[in-house]
């Protein structure tokens, strides 16, 4: 999961940069321990806005349906369930921390989607103006799933505890 600090010989220098670098060491030892917790915050926070935001498309699929057809969403009525469906249980299962990586993956294709159709100019102006970019709905919805997809659940999730309940 995270990189763990590591001795670096520092015979050759000066006592209080071997000081420094001795510090710097314990120091990312104990910042290397926040990194579950902070998976476990943004998997809790991010899972239950994308289970809210499926939960509320199910129930309105109509809406959707005529948002999605409007937007040129190919198969508006196969889409927009699919969709739903899509951030109600991935949601949930971000929350439990199960099949995290390729729920992430799946959640941020959606929003890459999401991006393309419904916010073309923030996505066009992500160099030009970022702020723009990273404004628009999507974005944080979208950064979230990349953590979870790129750091995987952590260790507070069902994910580690099927993983390393094997390795017993």
């Amino acid at each position: 999961m995270s990189t763990q600090p590591v001795s670096i010989s520092t015979n050759n220098r000066p006592m209080f940069l071997r000081r420094i670098s001795g510090y710097y060491c314990i120091f990312k030892h104990y910042a290397a321990r926040l990194d579950s917790p902070f998976l476990l915050l943004v998997r809790l926070y991010w899972g239950w806005q994308f289970t809210q935001t499926g939960w509320g498309k199910l129930h309105h699929l109509s809406h959707v349906q005529e948002f999605f057809a409007s937007l040129g969403i190919p198969a508006p009525g196969l889409t927009a369930p699919a969709i739903a469906s899509l951030e109600f249980f991935g949601g949930i299962l971000l929350i439990a921390g199960l099949a995290s990586r390729l729920t992430g993956f799946l959640l941020a294709c959606n929003m890459l989607v999401a991006y393309i159709t419904s916010d073309r100019q923030a996505l066009a102006s992500i160099l030009s103006d970022p702020g723009k970019f990273y404004i628009a709905d999507p974005f944080t919805f979208m950064f979230a799933s990349l953590i979870i997809f790129i750091f995987g659940a952590g260790f507070f999730s069902l994910d580690y505890y099927f993983t390393h309940r094997r390795k017993r």
